[in-house]
């Protein structure tokens, strides 16, 4: 006899029955009225992608735990507290991805890149992840889009990356301010590291850098709290301990800068807080703004030893990332209007049977022509189909009726004057096409194909 599985709830299921079931701490639901802003930035992001040459690249949102603990370093806060860490069915030891640019670097030896033409500039956009609390404008699932440049060591490329940062703030309306430094090669950082482990020997920190100085005090300078900040106003600075080769390669990059009209502070205590930094380190800020890890928009910097590190050859790189969600705060704090890049150029409304056939076809026919265009058939009442209309914001919209219907017209009513005028039915498309690039003072309308 076949086993029967019993329908006997236990005492806490029965308890949990009904409850509602709400998203984890320190994640969220983007909800459509949001759906602009990210639209808006990805579109950014893409563009200047485009205009500087770099490619896309997609990898894993789980990748194995050794190549953060290698990469990032294993005294870091993200692989000390921050890494969604837990074994697989097979016993191996992965992670939710917390930054893109050891993955990036993973797949550009995987992949061969090193025989492509250099350098190999890509650029990304996705969710990551990190376990500790969730702080300003950060989840614990929050996206990130960056740009990687591997194959180059030239001081051009770095400045190139900050310019090209720049210019897409500028782009979503914020202005910013960059906050640099050097951190050296490994050989001058070595005796400067020396030099920093003395300075703060007898020095009372806070309990994180306590145990920096003995792991890792360089990570001591990327400290925000008061305390740290402080006792770091005595310490050597990094720049003075610079190698002949490291300082002139950091002043051609601020030549650059300053040439192209970047606007920039230099940090003596801009480190970053990952292990695979060298040379120059940014970060990014609203022009204006205290610094602090809670305002920081973006960042990034020189990575030379990183290829290596994972098995490859010898391979400088330098890199960038910011966060969606803080740019996106900082869109708002600002009250720069973000335009609803969903909305159409075209409604079709439609009155009767036979109007709602013709119309269904019309639509189509309008979105084969690469027209931006809206509809809301499952709305029987006219004045229904209107509202819509006026709540999507479009520039015409074509009526049909049982009347229309019959003469073979249609109405296009411009949606801004209220003016209504009779077009044969035929004439529809030709009309709506003539009218949209009169409205764009004769610039190409949107199409599909060229997105």
């Amino acid at each position: 006899m076949p086993r029967v599985k019993s329908t006997n709830q236990s005492p806490a299921a029965k308890s949990n029955k009904g409850k509602k079931i709400k998203t984890l701490r320190g994640f969220k639901d983007i909800l459509p009225e949001n759906q602009k802003f990210w639209s808006f930035i990805f579109n950014k992001v893409k563009n200047i992608a485009q205009d500087y040459s770099y490619q896309k690249i997609d990898t894993p949102i789980v990748e194995s735990a050794k190549l953060f603990e290698r990469t990032v370093g294993s005294s870091s806060d993200i692989v000390s507290k921050e890494m969604f860490a837990f074994e697989d069915k097979g016993g191996e030891e992965v992670v939710l991805r917390p930054e893109i640019t050891a993955p990036v670097a993973r797949a550009y030896i995987e992949h061969g890149m090193l025989s492509w033409p250099q350098p190999v500039k890509l650029w990304y956009w996705g969710p990551v992840f990190r376990y500790d609390k969730p702080q300003t404008g950060r989840y614990r699932q929050f996206y990130q889009f960056g740009f990687e440049v591997l194959g180059s060591s030239k001081p051009d490329v770095d400045a190139q990356l900050i310019i090209m940062a720049n210019n897409l703030y500028k782009s979503l309306g914020l202005e910013i301010e960059v906050q640099i430094n050097s951190i050296g090669c490994n050989k001058c950082r070595l005796g400067y590291v020396k030099k920093l482990k003395d300075f703060l020997e007898d020095k009372k920190l806070c309990v994180d850098c306590e145990r920096r100085k003995k792991t890792n005090p360089l990570r001591v300078l990327d400290c925000k709290e008061k305390k740290c900040r402080e006792v770091l106003q005595d310490a050597p600075p990094i720049l003075d301990n610079l190698c002949e080769d490291c300082n002139n390669h950091f002043v051609k990059v601020l030549e650059i800068l300053d040439e192209n009209g970047v606007v920039y502070n230099l940090n003596p205590f801009l480190v970053r807080g990952l292990d695979y930094y060298n040379r120059t380190t940014f970060e990014f800020y609203l022009a204006g703004e205290e610094m602090a890890s809670q305002n920081a928009l973006g960042g990034g910097g020189r990575y030379d030893y990183l290829v290596e590190q994972l098995g490859g050859r010898p391979t400088p790189a330098v890199g960038f990332a910011s966060g969606v969600e803080r740019a996106i705060l900082k869109l708002k704090e600002k009250n720069i209007e973000v335009k609803n890049e969903a909305r159409g150029d075209v409604f079709v409304a439609q009155l009767g049977e036979q109007a709602k056939v013709k119309c269904a076809k019309l639509f189509n026919d309008l979105r084969k022509e690469g027209i931006k265009v809206k509809q809301a058939f499952t709305k029987k009442g006219l004045t229904e189909q209107m509202e819509e209309a006026n709540r999507m914001n479009v520039r015409y919209t074509l009526i049909l009726g049982q009347k229309e219907v019959m003469d073979e017209t249609i109405i296009i009513r411009d949606m801004e004057s209220g003016v209504q005028e009779i077009v044969p039915f035929e004439k529809a498309i030709p009309e709506i096409k003539k009218r949209l690039l009169d409205v764009n003072s004769g610039v190409k309308i949107y199409t599909e194909k060229n997105g």
